[in-house]
C-alpha cells in the first residue's frame, strides 16, 4: 500500500503513464498525416490522409475520456466532410494522379499563415481557460448529457451554420460540374463543326 502511495506521489513529468505516452505517439501520427495532407499533389491522396488526421484527432478524443466527442468526430468529419469532399473531387471531375496545377508556388506564403493562425488559436485557447478548472467530482466533460446541453444552449446557431456551409459547397461543386460538361460539350460541336468544313473544303 505504501509503496503504491509513493508510485503515485512521485509521478510527474519525467514519469509519464502509458495513456499519455499513447497520446504523445498519436498525435505525432496525426500532426504527421495533417502535413502529409497539405502538402501532396495528389488530390484524392490529400483526402485520405486527411481522414488518418481526423481519425487521429478522435483517438486523442477517447484518451482523454470524451467517448462522446470522438464518435462525434468520426462520424462527422470522417463519415461525412470526408465523403463531402471526395464527392467534390468526382462533379468536379478533378485528376486522379499528380496535378501540378493545384500547387500554386505560395508554399512559403502558406506556412507563415498556418504558423500565425496556429500561434494566434493557441493564445486564445490558454488565455481563455487558463483560470477555468474542471470539476473530477461532477459528470465527465465529454459525456454525452454535458456536450449535448452546452452544444444546443450555445452554439446552435454556428452549428446550423455549418451544414448551410457544407449544403452550399455541394451545390457549387454540382454547379461547376455542369458548367465544365456545358464547355465540354461546346468544344466538341465546335471541333466537329471545323473538321466537317475542312472536309467539305478539301472535296471542292
Amino acid at each position: 500500500m505504501l509503496a503504491v502511495q509513493h508510485a503515485q506521489n512521485t509521478h510527474g513529468f519525467l514519469s509519464p503513464t502509458g495513456v499519455e505516452i499513447a497520446f504523445l505517439l498519436v498525435g505525432l501520427v496525426t500532426l504527421g498525416a495533417a502535413l502529409v495532407t497539405v502538402t501532396t499533389k495528389q488530390l484524392v491522396h490529400a483526402a485520405l490522409w486527411l481522414v488518418v488526421a481526423l481519425g487521429g484527432i478522435a483517438v486523442e478524443y477517447l484518451l482523454l475520456t470524451a467517448e462522446f466527442i470522438a464518435w462525434v468526430q468520426v462520424l462527422i468529419y470522417v463519415g461525412s466532410v470526408v465523403v463531402l469532399l471526395l464527392f467534390g473531387l468526382m462533379l468536379t471531375k478533378a485528376p486522379i494522379g499528380r496535378s501540378p496545377d493545384s500547387d500554386s508556388g505560395n508554399r512559403w506564403v502558406a506556412l507563415a499563415v498556418a504558423v500565425t493562425a496556429a500561434t494566434a488559436l493557441v493564445w486564445v485557447v490558454v488565455d481563455a481557460f487558463r483560470t477555468t478548472w474542471i470539476e473530477l467530482d461532477g459528470p465527465a466533460q465529454g459525456s454525452t448529457a454535458v456536450t449535448g446541453e452546452f452544444l444546443f444552449r450555445h452554439w446552435v446557431l454556428p452549428f446550423e451554420a455549418l451544414s448551410v456551409l457544407l449544403l452550399a459547397a455541394l451545390v457549387g461543386a454540382i454547379v461547376l460540374s455542369k458548367r465544365t460538361s456545358a464547355d465540354e460539350n461546346e468544344n466538341g460541336t465546335e471541333t466537329e463543326t471545323e473538321t466537317e468544313t475542312e472536309n467539305e473544303g478539301e472535296r471542292h
